[in-house]
């Protein structure tokens, strides 16, 4: 079992940057492969990005690659998002999740534990 707090989202300007943080319980980080979704309102959850166990590979979606980057610290049983140039179409409530195994996967409903999601909003 594995719990989930996401913290760092809030309001800023297009152009600007935050950095999320997504805390995880247990002991058994490591074993996770790590993502981040965001959702809008009215749509879909969607991915953005994932890290695997060991942070040695990253995959993106290709609406934040190159303005983003995954990261994580398994001592201290947290993954970042560090989110650049942001603008207005990344508002969004952003979700981290975790997966037990090795394979980077994308899809939504793969991953097994979810926090209860950070706002993100960028105002233009």
């Amino acid at each position: 079992q594995v719990q989930l707090v996401e913290s760092g989202g809030g309001l800023v300007q297009a152009g600007g940057s935050l950095r999320l943080s997504c805390a995880a319980s247990g002991r058994t980080f490591s074993s996770y492969v790590m993502g981040w979704f965001r959702q809008a309102p009215g749509m879909e959850r969607e991915f953005v990005a994932a890290i695997s166990r060991s942070g040695s590979n990253t995959a993106y979606a290709d609406s934040v690659k190159g303005r983003s980057t995954i990261s994580r610290d398994n001592a201290k049983n947290t993954v970042y998002l560090q989110m650049n140039s942001l603008k207005p179409e990344d508002t969004a409530v952003y979700y981290c999740a975790a997966k037990l195994g090795a394979v980077l996967i994308i899809t939504p409903g793969r991953y097994e534990y979810w926090g209860q999601g950070t706002q993100v909003t960028v105002s233009s």
